[in-house]
């Protein structure tokens, strides 16, 4: 059975199961809580690990070297039990190792680590993921944490999201779960994006490369989070239209292309790791 740990400082309090070595809540002291509750009405997800894809596969297969493996939509380390092997107060790692169970999916020998470490008002989650075997290993890796919408004590603000690099990045769209590569004009005007929930009709909103590096995610005159993301260039942001929360998700990989190869070395922003080698992805998120 999954178990929970707490860990936290002063200021914050997080909880992370190891079922997907996910968070489960994420609290100030003041006992405001940040972290969407998982409510099955709507998503029962809270803040999902995406390994070794990113959304969706045609017909929710991969190919790797050409043969076809069955792979659901963000893969399978969501679903997979974690080993919690180090914690103290302010920190614990969770990792999963390959198993009869993955290779039959995914065949490949890795260790994927994730680490959540509090420090004042900040959340940093970090993963590596690891090849262990003699091939080389083609990968996605993405963040899906959902976040309160409205934010604690600020219903009936405008709530916005501002890019530190006041960018205007193109926008794609999923049809069928896929991406539609023709890309769309940017919502964001220098870098704001003022949040309304008919831009979610479409699903998710997909920019695959021009975020940059950080963001604020707030309500105008209330509270925000600020983000910074390391070796995550793509970013998503998505709810259910009405549904209380907002996913901010930074990638490393991005769903498959409609019509486009099925290979998962193919697939956009997709990662090739050398045996032996490591890579390393990390977001931290502060609460002001």
């Amino acid at each position: 059975m999954p178990s929970t740990i707490r860990i936290g400082n002063q200021d914050l309090t997080v909880d992370v199961s190891s079922l997907g070595a996910e968070m489960q809540a994420l609290t100030t002291n003041d006992g405001r809580s940040w972290l969407w509750t998982g409510d099955a009405a709507f998503w029962t997800g809270r803040s999902p690990i995406l390994f070794p894809i990113v959304g969706k596969a045609p017909d929710d297969k991969v190919a790797i070297d050409g043969t076809v493996y069955p792979m659901a939509q963000h893969g399978f380390a969501r679903r997979s039990e974690f080993a919690l092997t180090a914690s103290t107060a302010t920190m614990c790692r969770h990792e999963l190792a390959a198993s009869a169970a993955t290779r039959a999916v995914y065949p490949f020998d890795f260790l994927l680590a994730v680490e959540h470490a509090v420090e004042g008002r900040a959340l940093t989650v970090t993963a590596e993921v690891s090849n262990r075997d003699q091939k080389a290993m083609p990968f996605g890796f993405g963040f899906h944490p959902a976040f309160a919408w409205p934010l604690p004590e600020a219903s009936g603000r405008p709530h916005t999201v501002a890019l530190d690099n006041q960018g205007e990045p193109g926008l794609v769209r999923l049809e069928g779960g896929l991406i539609n590569p023709t890309p769309q004009p940017s919502p964001f005007d220098k870098g704001r994006l003022v949040l309304d929930h008919a831009m979610f009709e479409q699903d998710a909103m997909i920019f695959p490369e021009g975020a940059g590096e950080g963001l604020r995610y707030g309500a105008e005159g209330g509270p925000s989070l600020r983000f910074r993301f390391e070796n995550l260039p793509n970013l998503a942001l998505w709810t259910k239209p009405g549904a209380p929360f907002l996913c901010v998700e930074p990638w490393h990989g991005t769903a498959a292309e409609a019509g486009a190869s099925s290979e998962l070395s193919r697939r956009p922003y997709s990662s090739v790791l050398a045996p032996g080698a490591a890579r390393r992805f990390a977001f931290t998120v502060e609460i002001s």
